[in-house]
């Protein structure tokens, strides 16, 4: 397969090292340094671009991989105010996009066990929910697409709730504690606490190794597909 790699920093790097590993080709690679437009795209024979960037610059690039006719997979996360309007393109223009907050393997395996302990918890009121995540030092987005998307799964069963925020305030409200830290590759957790007794989930990232797996196998699943998905289709996730 022909991958493109749209953002080409450390994470693109780990990437490309994967994709080869699974004797893929990489047959262009764009920093943000580059000036590029969906005719550049088409000099090249891509089947499917990896985007990951930054949040301000995600919504053009993703548009201009639809003017171009290739499917792309993006790991950016920050941005989802816009996931409507890209997926009304998408639909529009029948394209193929595949996002995902997170696209660790283990990470999906832990949004599906959050929203099972999410819907099972809601039954006892006398659990106060928090939330912890950690990161690197330089994510710009604050808290993780990966830790929002934890909080709108306890939110969709717990009616109490009425947001999350990241200052604590009440009983109606769900705190997410956000730590910036050097070379933490990704910690999240959700504690269920009361006066008798506390229960939580975590998940610790030891290395990028598994975002980049993981976006390649994205890749994998979404050439030659049109439509919208996300990792819970890449890995059938039921």
């Amino acid at each position: 397969m022909n991958l493109a790699i749209i953002g080409y920093g450390k994470m693109g790097k780990m990437i490309e090292n994967t994709a080869l590993k699974r004797e893929h080709n990489i047959v262009l690679k764009l920093t943000s340094k580059d000036q590029w437009n969906a005719q550049t795209l088409k000099k090249y024979p891509i089947d499917v671009a990896i985007e990951f960037t930054h949040p301000d610059a995600v919504v053009e690039n993703i548009k201009k991989c639809f003017d171009a006719h290739i499917p792309i997979v993006v790991g950016t996360t920050g941005w989802y105010q816009h996931l409507n309007e890209i997926k009304k393109i998408c639909i529009e223009k029948n394209q193929s996009l595949l996002y995902a907050s997170n696209f660790s393997i283990g990470v999906n395996l832990f949004f599906k066990i959050n929203e099972y302990v999410a819907r099972l918890m809601s039954q006892y009121n006398t659990y106060k929910i928090q939330m912890l995540e950690v990161h690197h030092t330089q994510k710009k987005d604050a808290p993780s697409g990966t830790a929002i998307s934890i909080a709108e799964q306890i939110l969709k069963y717990h009616s109490q709730l009425e947001k999350w925020t990241l200052q604590k305030m009440d009983n109606h409200h769900l705190y997410i504690d956000v730590n910036r830290t050097d070379d933490e590759k990704g910690y999240h957790s959700v504690k269920y606490e009361s006066n008798i007794d506390c229960i939580e989930l975590s998940h610790h990232a030891y290395s990028r190794e598994g975002f980049a797996l993981g976006a390649v196998l994205a890749a994998e699943f979404l050439k030659n597909k049109k439509g919208i998905f996300t990792m819970q289709d890449v890995l059938n996730i039921k």
